[in-house]
């Protein structure tokens, strides 16, 4: 099939993975027809030979020398080693040692020496993270000063993108080691043991000789057919025990009918089959500068995410303005439960480890291994990955709704970027015992990767903004804020925020003012915006203090003035039918109290003390509905609904004092 995309004006190409799985197959030399089991069984074997095979590539060249050797990019003789992993290594002439009565294909030692290659390359990154931190060793390795951050980051190949968390972590490794051997690694070789080779099948290393992938004739549009050979038996011995099968899978509803379909990557997981299938297609090119609307969000815990729409304007000396609708996505339920989840696993952990103890303690003195031990350890190892499994997928489900709501919020307010916060640096530490462990569980990282992926295909370019002192001045005169109390709740924190500043006195959440504060920095920084070649997103490095000074956010009103009959207005749906006290005269108030109850249909009120505005708890079992409720996968998951309204047509009007509006005042 087609590996390339047609690109026209102003598109690129766009490169994502599905996840389908493989149900049957037919062994197209005998005939037989392949159940899941079978080729399972078939996918096990390949996997199989080709990690073992990879990892004794990979156990071979791990030494800094290989490692530095093919981080080169250039052979013995000078010329330049080609981008495939598996063409470098041949070149390079590091083989790959086939077991004595086994007989692989050639195409089978490609993707060997395609997985061993990919694994040596990305260890160079660490392998240089680990040299520069040598040698710039602090003295006190758990403190480093001023000077010694500088240092190191001069000695980083990209100092300026890494993060700080990965240099402490670096950092832990190495102190590690010197506790362990009393004596400093000689680099990261040292401090890592050799990695696996990967328990996977990586198709885009072999031709159409190995395996061919296309879509399905008769429904081209939501089904594909791969034709791979696979082993007949576990230690093949000749070419005759590798069959050509053909596997036909569906493919999900979002991969659209014209994309184009690369080689799979073949998994085995939990009993399954599971084949990666990455499709590209043409999207809009989307703009690191010009941007004139932008929404914006900023993290947190309660609240997720709390953001808005911000616009530039185009005049001689540019404004920021905001149209004063915060936006919010509260995700305390599903936050709460994943927590639940890990206590459930840490206990199931802490018994797992206690019967391994008793079974060893058995072995050691020499009894016999006690069944029922044994088979108690068996039901809580199952347990746990259960377990595990139940909060990997309401993790993955959490960041799938939160991009959407992102997205869906950019889209409907016309904006072309959205601005994130680096969070990257942030250690949990030295903040409580629950509140460390509620930032380690948090999963920005995986609502940053799906937000650029669905923002990618909408021309939405997605830049990551320096988070500094964003929530620590007010976003309208840029007044360091004093923190308090929220005044509607009086629990212990410090989520309020009021500007001290007499002029304008702005008091607002600290989230709120921060979300305005990221907006404007990043859209009166649009030409420091640089795309990270490592990563391919677009990033703010560096805050120029002339333009966040002048990154100030004013708040502009709609037009209300009035131009035409007002419309009609729908009667609320649950108006009180009391009639009005006899002698009463027309239109006269009706006395208070609660909704009658009808006649025949009974209400949802309970014998237990409740007041008038309760919802009483239903007779059915409990389902998840959170859709109604704007959150569209979880019940306790709430988010601002998406506003339809255009932007405010009319400038705010301007006061005396410069820089602030009316509507600043009246606040």
């Amino acid at each position: 099939m087609r590996r390339k995309v047609e690109l026209g004006a102003g598109e690129v190409q766009q490169i994502a993975a599905a996840c389908a799985r493989g149900l049957r197959g037919v062994d197209t030399v005998t005939g037989e027809q392949l159940s899941e089991v079978a080729l399972v069984e078939r996918a096990g074997w390949l996997t199989g030979l080709v990690e073992a095979l990879a990892a004794g590539v990979v156990r071979e060249h791990w030494n800094q020398a290989d490692l530095a050797r093919l981080a080169s990019g250039v052979d013995q003789s000078g010329a330049g080693l080609p981008s495939q992993s598996w063409m470098a290594l041949r070149r390079l002439g590091w083989a790959v040692a086939v077991p004595v009565g086994v007989y692989v294909p050639d195409r089978v030692v490609r993707i060997a020496q395609e997985q061993a290659g990919r694994v040596l390359r990305s260890a160079w990154w660490r392998a240089e993270i680990t040299a520069a931190l040598l040698a710039t060793w602090p003295a006190d390795p758990a403190r480093r000063g001023e000077a010694e951050w500088q240092a190191l980051r001069a000695a980083l190949p990209d100092g300026g993108m890494v993060a700080s968390s990965v240099l402490l972590a670096r950092t832990r490794q190495i102190t590690d080691f010197h506790t362990r051997h009393h004596r400093m690694p000689a680099g990261l070789t040292e401090c890592e043991p050799p990695p696996g080779g990967g328990s996977q099948i990586v198709l885009a290393a072999v031709d159409k000789q190995l395996a061919t992938l296309e879509r399905c004739p008769e429904n081209p549009f939501r089904h594909g057919v791969l034709t791979v050979r696979l082993p007949t038996r576990p230690d093949p011995a000749s070419r005759a025990d590798w069959h050509p099968v053909r596997i036909r899978f569906r493919l999900p509803p979002h991969v659209p009918a014209h994309a184009v379909l690369c080689a799979p990557t073949l998994r085995v997981r939990q009993g399954r089959l599971l084949l990666d299938v990455p499709y590209a297609l043409a999207v809009p090119k989307p703009e690191r500068a010009g941007h004139q609307t932008a929404v914006a969000f900023d993290w947190g815990l309660n609240t997720l995410l709390t953001g808005g729409t911000l616009r530039l304007t185009g005049e001689i000396q540019p404004r920021v303005l905001t149209d004063g609708h915060p936006l919010s996505f509260r995700a305390a339920g599903v936050l709460a439960k994943s927590d639940r989840l890990r206590l459930i696993g840490e206990h199931i952990g802490a018994r797992i480890d206690r019967l391994r103890i008793l079974i060893a303690s058995r072995q050691e003195r020499g009894m016999r291994p006690s069944p029922w031990l044994a088979g108690k350890l068996a039901v809580l190892e199952s347990e746990r990955e259960r377990v595990a499994r139940r909060r990997t997928r309401l993790n993955a489900a959490l960041a799938r709704a939160a991009a959407r709501f992102m997205v869906d919020h950019a889209i409907a307010a016309g904006a072309s970027v959205i601005y994130l916060e680096d969070l990257r640096d942030m250690e949990a530490c030295g903040k409580g015992r629950s509140l460390n462990t509620r930032l380690s569980q948090t999963v920005r990282g995986a609502i940053v990767t799906h937000v650029r992926h669905i923002a990618a295909a909408l021309g939405i370019a997605v830049v990551i903004v320096p988070p500094r002192e964003t929530s620590k001045c007010c976003p309208r005169c840029l007044t360091a804020f004093r923190h308090h109390k929220a005044p509607n709740n009086r629990a212990a924190g410090w989520a309020w925020a009021t500007c001290p500043n007499e002029a304008c006195g702005y008091s607002t959440g600290r989230d709120n003012a921060a979300w305005q504060r990221i907006g404007a920095r990043g859209l009166t920084h649009q030409h420091k915006t640089s795309l990270d070649r490592t990563r391919e997103t677009f990033v703010i490095r560096t805050v120029v203090e002339a333009l966040d000074q002048a990154s100030r956010v004013q708040h502009q009103t709609r037009d209300r003035t009035k131009s035409g009959p007002t419309n009609r207005r729908p009667v609320p749906g649950k108006r009180r039918r009391v009639p009005a006290p006899p002698g009463a005269p027309p239109g006269g108030k009706r006395p208070a109290g609660r909704n009658p109850t009808h006649p025949t249909h009974s209400s949802q009120e309970r014998t237990r003390q409740q007041g008038p505005t309760t919802i009483g708890t239903p007779d059915r079992p409990h389902r998840p509905d959170g859709a109604r409720l704007g959150a569209g996968f979880h019940r306790h998951a709430h988010t601002t609904p998406v506003r339809r309204r255009p932007w405010p047509s009319h400038p705010p009007k301007r006061s005396r004092t410069p820089g602030i509006t009316q509507e600043t005042q009246a606040d």
